[in-house]
């Protein structure tokens, strides 16, 4: 790809995701979701400085950051998996073999492009720890960024698992699966905790 899309305006990115071509799509929108929840944990943690203490705000700031920039990466190699599933879904087509179940290339193609959004919904899980602890530690006047955070890193996570079992449906016995109804559960689990201490 000539540019990254975390490079380009928001604008531009949403025209591009709302274009003709199909990356990129859903995966890389779940991806920049946990980015802005990991942004607004960011945020939060900044501005905490009354709240908590030093070196607890340093170490969330500092976790906030890095993975909001590894979501953000996932943004632009969400595209590129994706588009090497339909590339490799056009040369099954185009070969027209005939035979049942998913070619090896296809097959290989779907199971890459799985890693990417399992990688989205492992970050959206540590978004919502981090989030449910600013929101019940930090600035009370950044609480509904907090909760935001949280929600937004939820929506992002079970978007992308969507994808991973979309991606995985050939393989049923696939281990990713099991880590997925597990990030699935952390993140529930951290919501409701966070809810009920609300």
């Amino acid at each position: 790809m000539e540019s990254s899309y975390v490079a380009l305006p928001v604008g531009d990115f949403l025209d591009v995701l709302a274009g003709e071509t199909q990356a990129p799509a859903a995966g890389s929108a779940a991806a920049l979701t946990v980015a802005q929840a990991a942004a607004l944990c960011a945020k939060t943690a900044r501005l905490s400085r009354r709240h908590l203490a030093a070196d607890r705000i340093g170490q969330l700031l500092a976790d906030s950051e890095r993975i909001g920039r590894a979501a953000a990466s996932l943004i632009e190699l969400d595209a590129q998996a994706y588009s090497r599933v339909i590339e490799a879904n056009r040369a099954t087509r185009a070969a027209a073999a005939g035979s049942a179940g998913h070619p090896v290339a296809l097959a290989s193609a779907l199971s890459h492009a799985a890693d990417v959004p399992l990688r989205v919904v492992e970050l959206a899980a540590k978004v919502t720890m981090l989030a449910a602890e600013l929101a019940h530690e930090g600035n009370p006047a950044l609480r509904g960024d907090a909760m935001a955070a949280e929600h937004l890193a939820r929506a992002g996570g079970q978007a992308a698992a969507t994808l991973v079992r979309i991606n995985l449906a050939a393989a049923p016995e696939d281990q990713r699966l099991t880590r997925l109804d597990q990030l699935l559960a952390q993140i529930a689990v951290d919501g409701c905790h966070r809810e009920a201490g609300s």
